[in-house]
């Protein structure tokens, strides 16, 4: 059924349940897997601090600063992927990885298509509702755009921006008679 699974990774504390599922996955299916982390634009502007309007040129040291930190961030990407994808060859799963540039649902969507993946196999980090609108969820754009099957692992959001169902600090409230007939 799946002979190829696309899976995207990030640094979160849910990466590790991601990539156990997507192994296993890929060994029940005998699938390959491409591991996938995307470094985000927004990411990298926030190396760079805006000097504007403080001073209207960057300094040599400033960007030297900027290019040393954008490659840690890569570099952090790629020894995650070479571990996973040691991993994985040692369970038996052919394995690749890349890392990419840009937003990462349209990266995964785009590289899923040319990669011609069967499944994607991502994390949700359980945000919804405010937290959803004012952080964006990567999931749900992959969910509406994918060209394959979409599994997602589910994830906890903070406390602060989980569903009110979810959080027992705040009290339920009823629904007034008159509103709910």
């Amino acid at each position: 059924m799946f002979h190829k699974i696309l899976v995207a990774l990030d640094h979160s504390s849910q990466q590790p349940a991601v990539f156990q599922a997507a192994l296993t996955l890929a060994k029940a299916m005998k699938a390959q897997l491409l591991l996938l982390h995307v470094l985000a634009p927004e990411e990298m502007e926030v190396l760079l601090p805006s000097l504007y309007p403080y001073s209207p040129t960057v300094s040599q040291g400033m960007i030297e600063l900027y290019n040393q930190q954008r490659e840690e961030l890569q570099n952090r990407g790629l020894t995650l992927l070479k571990a996973l994808e040691a991993e994985a060859e040692a369970a038996g799963v052919t394995t690749e990885f890349t890392q990419n540039l840009g937003s990462p649902g349209q990266v995964i969507c785009a590289l899923a298509r040319s990669y011609k993946a069967d499944a994607i196999v991502m994390g949700r980090r359980g945000y919804s509702g405010m937290g959803e609108l004012v952080l964006g969820s990567v999931s749900n754009y992959v969910l509406h755009h994918a060209p394959c099957s979409v599994v997602v692992i589910q994830g906890q959001a903070s406390p602060e921006l989980a569903a009110p169902e979810s959080r027992p600090d705040l009290e339920a409230t009823s629904v007034p008679e008159a509103v709910a007939q």
